[in-house]
């Protein structure tokens, strides 16, 4: 496992980072002992890189982490939380509180979850339309200053927002949604970054599954999917021919359409780190070797020929949530 800088101020961390919220119910019920097992595997693999949420299962993943990061060298891994995403007991979406006070006290109830007495890199999860992001930025620069925080992280927002919250304090990485079928990045968002030297995290690489060559229809309880626009029909049924045509060129590869995809983003640039969310040892198995996929031009090429931008059908959140994120699909 090699190691990508997230931008010019943050941590060196694995080429492919781990991300936890699938073990917290987003897609249905996880078994908790195949979780634990999976951070171990993942960590024992040379992956440093772990995200989670304070709201992912309302504390849940931040209590599951620590349970499976007890015992080891806190210098070994880093630890990158969002904050700021407000629900209710049903649970129920609640907005966003991106307050300075409300900062330091989702902070002091992560550390104590986790067990840990600082977070490697923090972040608003969205932007909070009633506060000014320099006012998150500055609460959170202080905490980076009293020893609780190590890096400031963006989520999901656009490329002005990043401008101004990075002239009060350094940006680490913008964590946003990025992958064959979500590439809105890649018009005002990247280039930006790459101007203020901040690296990019990219989750959804699978598009939560979509073009992961596994998925063909259907959704438990509590699966988040089934209130996904490009899960729902009429949208699916298209998006999941993309994958067929996926699936012949990962066939002439010599890979799976899940590593396929994963490196395809990890070959957008040396400052992207793909995030990956499996939930058991097995899927996790299938995705490490995609860091050792290596794509030319005429591969590249192939791809964009089965999957051009733009292709796929259905936005990548519902209709409440379209107005939070950044930029569009």
């Amino acid at each position: 496992m090699q190691t990508r800088t997230l931008g010019k101020t943050g941590p060196a961390v694995s080429e492919l980072g781990l991300g936890a919220m699938a073990m917290s119910g987003a897609y249905g019920a996880a078994d908790r002992a195949e979780s634990i097992v999976t951070v171990h595997a993942a960590l024992d693999a040379g992956v440093t890189l772990i995200d989670t949420g304070d709201f992912y299962g309302a504390g849940h993943n931040e209590m599951l982490l620590a349970e499976a990061l007890r015992g080891r060298d806190r210098d070994s891994y880093t630890l990158s939380v969002k904050f700021g995403m407000l629900s209710g007991p049903a649970p129920a979406f609640g907005g966003f509180d991106g307050r300075p006070e409300a900062v330091k006290n989702f902070l002091a109830y992560s550390l104590t979850r986790l067990g840990t007495d600082h977070i490697d890199i923090y972040r608003p999860a969205r932007l909070d339309p009633s506060v000014p992001i320099e006012e998150t930025v500055g609460a959170i620069k202080e905490m980076i200053d009293a020893g609780y925080v190590r890096h400031l992280g963006l989520s999901e927002v656009d490329a002005a927002t990043v401008r101004r919250a990075h002239a009060v304090h350094p940006v680490s990485d913008l964590q946003i949604e990025y992958s064959l079928i979500s590439r809105a990045v890649e018009t005002e968002v990247l280039p930006t970054l790459r101007e203020l030297g901040i690296g990019l995290t990219a989750y959804g690489v699978l598009g939560r599954g979509l073009i992961s060559g596994h998925w063909s229809g259907g959704s438990g309880p509590g699966d988040s999917r089934s209130r996904s626009p490009r899960f729902s029909s009429g949208n699916v049924e298209h998006n999941l021919a993309l994958v067929e045509a996926l699936r012949r060129v990962a066939e002439a590869k010599g890979c799976t359409v899940a590593q396929l995809v994963i490196a395809w983003v990890a070959a957008q640039g040396e400052d992207i780190v793909p995030l990956i969310g499996p939930r058991t040892r097995h899927r996790l198995d299938e995705a490490l070797p995609a860091i050792d996929l290596r794509l030319d031009a005429d591969d590249l090429a192939e791809i964009e020929k089965a999957v051009p931008r733009g292709a796929a059908r259905g936005d990548r959140y519902p209709p409440a949530f379209m107005p939070s994120l950044g930029v569009g699909n």
